[in-house]
């Protein structure tokens, strides 16, 4: 089974994407399922795991009604209010709708960058590894070494790394990257998701832009350890489906086939899915 392991949906007459202005141009208007489905057909793509784009749980409830009515959509990464005095309780509200199968604090948009320390924010972690949640992390290279502590802490806790925490790849400046990232890769319950990186590259990437990220995370994490996602639509940005998954494809040739199909659908099944109880074919 082949899943891309993040993709966002977007309405935006709900009005509580804040960050989603007309600067954004290729991206500023409704993307709906309907528009994603050709991308998954021409992509052989058989299921998805939906992303949160807003730090509001009512985004968290439009996104499980959606997936609640398409069987493409296996599970749901969503929000809840971190900073909340009832954070635990919402946590275990939320963990009854099955197809949610983790949490995700947008970290980057955080002004604290110590906020991933806040001791307040344990009984959470440990309510999500209750439920089998996963915490994908939304973070910049600047929060990897604050995340490594975290995941040093929570050892119960399954954690995703989103879009490699997004290398500077305009600059080529990721030697600290490379440095962070063999660091957190060393703990065994964090995983890598091969997405976004496109967009750091910027619209006129070629493949040479991109693989010295894919190939550091790959030798730090493994094939066992990475999961492709497309990250659409913030990926029209800078190129297209059909492009970014074409250049994945070209990235990891090398790699064996049960590597390749791990990748690309095996692990998100294992990470997201399994632990909640979900099916994994």
């Amino acid at each position: 089974m082949r899943i891309d392991a993040h993709h966002h949906l977007w309405t935006l007459a709900r009005g509580d994407y804040g960050w989603l202005t007309p600067a954004f141009a290729p991206i500023y208007r409704d993307f709906t399922l309907a528009d994603l489905t050709p991308h998954l057909g021409a992509g052989r793509i058989d299921g998805t795991i939906l992303v949160q784009a807003a730090p509001t749980e009512a985004e968290t409830l439009f996104m499980l009604e959606t997936a609640e009515r398409a069987d493409v959509v296996r599970g749901v990464v969503g929000w809840t209010d971190f900073d909340a005095a009832d954070g635990a309780a919402r946590i275990d509200a939320m963990a009854a709708r099955k197809l949610l199968v983790g949490l995700r604090p947008m970290v980057q948009d955080i002004p604290d960058d110590d906020w991933l320390l806040r001791p307040a924010l344990a009984p959470l972690l440990r309510a999500m590894a209750g439920h089998g949640l996963v915490f994908d992390a939304l973070a910049l290279p600047r929060h990897l070494s604050r995340l490594l502590r975290v995941v040093d802490r929570h050892g119960e806790l399954q954690f995703v790394l989103d879009h490699c925490a997004k290398p500077h790849l305009k600059t080529g400046d990721i030697a600290d990257w490379r440095r962070d990232i063999a660091e957190v890769a060393a703990r065994d319950n964090i995983v890598c998701k091969l997405s976004g990186l496109v967009t750091e590259a910027g619209p006129d990437w070629q493949l040479a832009h991109l693989r010295p990220a894919v190939d550091h995370v790959l030798e730090c994490f493994g094939p066992q350890r990475l999961l492709w996602g497309s990250d659409w639509p913030v990926l029209n940005l800078a190129g297209d489906y059909e492009r970014w998954l074409e250049a994945s494809e070209t990235l990891l040739a090398d790699l064996s086939a049960d590597e390749k199909a791990a990748i690309f659908g095996g692990n998100a099944a294992r990470i997201y899915l399994a632990k909640r109880g979900r099916s994994v074919s």
